[in-house]
């Protein structure tokens, strides 16, 4: 793919970059992502897409925004309370650049789309708040054969960890989602705000290292954060034969949706 001279200009600092040059940017604006959740880790990843060149991003969330959300969702401003946030974060990314095409959905994941919704792009970015949509994408995205990095934040920490297809899945971590009387959510206990901008922040930059095809991604480990502490630390695991999804023997073979649903999108 020929750059124009304003796309060689707009993405100058990624066509000088050791490593990556017009043929990493070539592939980005010709790839598809699909982010799940345009909540406080959606945001950064929505913005550094965009300003990245990535052809097409596809948004999924059919929540509108709240005063509760600009805490830490900085997508949206105050003026944009009540509206859907697909259509905040579809003005905002375009607002950045136009070069890019983004597709909305106005509506949750679920197991009646995830399959739908998922197959057409090349990498899926989870930005979501509970369990449900995060084993649909886990299990759509293996059952695709797709790549994808999951991210969570909670109070002042938060993890994140990246499949590609062979690696560890998220269900070979966690098999099950855990009973909702062990589930502390972000209504309950409160998040750091800033922590959802360096975590999305990371879930942005695997996306983009995934499609130019550089470095090495958190696959079949899980990177944590604690603020407090100002700590990183990564955890390897291997892939788990036993693994009821990705398995010798598999023994899910359809899409399950969870009906406990303690928030929204982050």
């Amino acid at each position: 793919m020929e750059l124009t001279s304003e796309q060689c200009r707009r993405y100058n600092r990624h066509l000088i970059l050791e490593g990556f040059g017009p043929e990493a940017q070539s592939k980005l604006l010709q790839a598809k992502v699909l982010l799940v959740g345009a909540g406080g880790l959606g945001s950064p990843v929505a913005l550094y897409l965009a300003a990245a060149g990535v052809g097409t991003i596809g948004v999924v969330d059919g929540d509108t925004v709240s005063i509760t959300n600009l805490q830490r969702q900085v997508l949206h401003s105050t003026p944009d309370v009540g509206r859907p946030k697909v259509d905040v974060a579809k003005e905002r990314m375009l607002a950045i650049n136009p070069d890019v095409h983004v597709e909305t959905y106005e509506y949750y994941l679920s197991e009646t789309n995830a399959m739908e919704l998922i197959k057409p792009y090349d990498f899926v970015i989870d930005g979501t708040d509970n369990f449900a949509p995060k084993y649909l994408v886990n299990d759509a995205c293996v059952m695709l054969n797709k790549a994808f990095t999951m991210g969570g934040i909670s109070k002042y920490s938060g993890q994140l960890m990246t499949h590609v297809p062979g690696s560890a899945c998220y269900r070979c971590l966690f098999p099950e989602p855990p009973a909702k009387q062990d589930v502390e959510t972000c209504a309950m206990v409160g998040v750091l705000g800033s922590i959802a901008g360096m975590l999305g922040t990371v879930q942005a930059t695997e996306c983009l290292k995934y499609l130019a095809g550089v470095g090495q991604l958190l696959t079949n480990s899980m990177l944590t954060f604690d603020a407090l502490s100002m700590q990183w630390q990564r955890f390897d695991f291997g892939k788990r034969e036993s693994c009821e999804l990705c398995g010798t023997h598999p023994s899910i073979h359809q899409l399950k949706e969870y009906a406990f649903k303690p928030c929204k999108s982050k």
